[in-house]
């Protein structure tokens, strides 16, 4: 099916990240510092992202693309937008802090969250592997309340995500950094990412640690 869907001009993108913050699809993500549309069938053509990007870097193509009709499309942009976040100006743009009274912030997902953003100044970050919220009964009540969250699998995403994280925390003022993992040899990938990132910026934020065992206990917090 042909269709209008964006492309970023990799040359002019400065990896701002508000085109990120702008896609209620979840369709932009990052790639070696700079803004990449991850799946073209997502991208649902309506150009939400076009006037975040300053740099004027992203314009509209016609593709064919394999993926969901048009009805499909609209109904997952009526889910996207029922889940921004209180306080996000209205076209998805960059929240501010009213975000952080409900201790949300979106996207999530380590491979899609921008390098800068209002939200993470004077926030108490948590840095999560995927498992821990399905692995530690209590991992909600006792680690996020109050506080920003970033999520990845080192594993699963097949990437290094220290150079994000270190644009993460050089570019905003992080209160502090709680890093959650697995037992699991994979895991431990993130930790690493975390604590050589905060090395890398020389700044000195406070970083905890703490490792889940699979069968749901903690083994170590630290």
């Amino acid at each position: 099916m042909k269709r209008k869907i964006i492309h970023i001009d990799q040359d002019k993108c400065t990896g701002c990240g508000q085109c990120v913050l702008a896609c209620q699809q979840s369709a932009i993500g990052f790639e070696n510092g700079k803004a990449k549309l991850m799946r073209e069938d997502y991208c649902d053509g309506l150009g939400v992202c076009l006037p975040m990007c300053l740099a004027g870097a992203i314009t509209f193509v016609e593709k064919d693309i394999e993926g969901p009709d048009e009805a499909t499309i609209d109904a997952s942009s009526k889910v996207a937008a029922a889940h921004v976040p209180a306080g996000a100006p209205a076209g998805g743009g960059c929240p501010g802090s009213a975000v952080r009274a409900g201790s949300v912030q979106w996207p999530l997902q380590m491979k899609l969250v921008p390098p800068v953003a209002d939200f993470y100044n004077g926030a108490d970050l948590v840095v999560a592997a995927d498992c821990c919220a399905y692995t530690y009964p209590k991992f909600a009540e006792e680690f996020l309340g109050g506080k920003l969250r970033i999520i990845g699998c080192p594993k699963l995403d097949e990437v290094d995500y220290t150079d994000l994280l270190a644009a993460i925390f050089t570019n905003n003022d992080l209160n502090s950094i709680t890093v959650t993992r697995i037992e699991v040899p994979c895991c431990d990938g993130i930790e690493r990412a975390v604590r050589a990132a905060v090395k890398a910026n020389g700044k000195d934020i406070p970083v905890r640690s703490v490792v889940f065992s699979i069968e749901g206990t903690i083994l170590s917090d630290n």
